[in-house]
């Protein structure tokens, strides 16, 4: 069998996130620092008319206590466009499942998703509001020499 150093770095890599095991070892220093000073956060975007100099909201995005993205909102000239929710694995750090809602505030689409030991998605599941599953996509990932 023919093993390049590349693939046997790979290879050392991935059973190294596998061995750790928590989502803190997966982030970098620099990760770590950003989630920080993300906590308990709230991000607010305006859009103001060169002309006219009247602004409007354009987005906002909520952070948990941990400096994870909880709620995106984006608006409109009539008001919401669309929210999305995100909640979250304790354990990973990972997201479990992704809802999002349309500007009457009612949920058009769930997202659940299953994550590899590495860290990188495995499956997501897509569900209509009422909760039944209509599609199922599965990732792949190929590293080439």
């Amino acid at each position: 069998m023919h093993f390049t150093i590349k693939r046997i770095a790979v290879a050392s890599l991935v059973c190294l996130l596998a061995i750790s095991g928590t989502a803190q070892s997966l982030l970098t220093p620099e990760q770590l620092a950003k989630r920080e000073k993300k906590k308990n956060l709230t991000v607010k975007e305006w859009n103001t008319d060169a002309h006219t100099k009247a602004r409007w909201l354009d987005h906002v995005k909520t952070y948990d206590n941990q400096g994870r993205c909880v709620e995106e909102i984006e608006y409109a000239s009539y008001g919401q466009r669309k929210r999305v929710t995100y909640t979250y694995d304790d354990k990973t750090g990972k997201v479990l499942e992704e809802v999002e809602y349309n500007d009457r505030n009612k949920p058009v689409r769930i997202r659940k998703y299953e994550w590899n030991t590495n860290g990188t998605k495995a499956k997501q599941y897509n569900y209509l509001p009422n909760g039944k599953l209509y599609s199922i996509k599965v990732f792949e990932y190929i590293f080439a020499d």
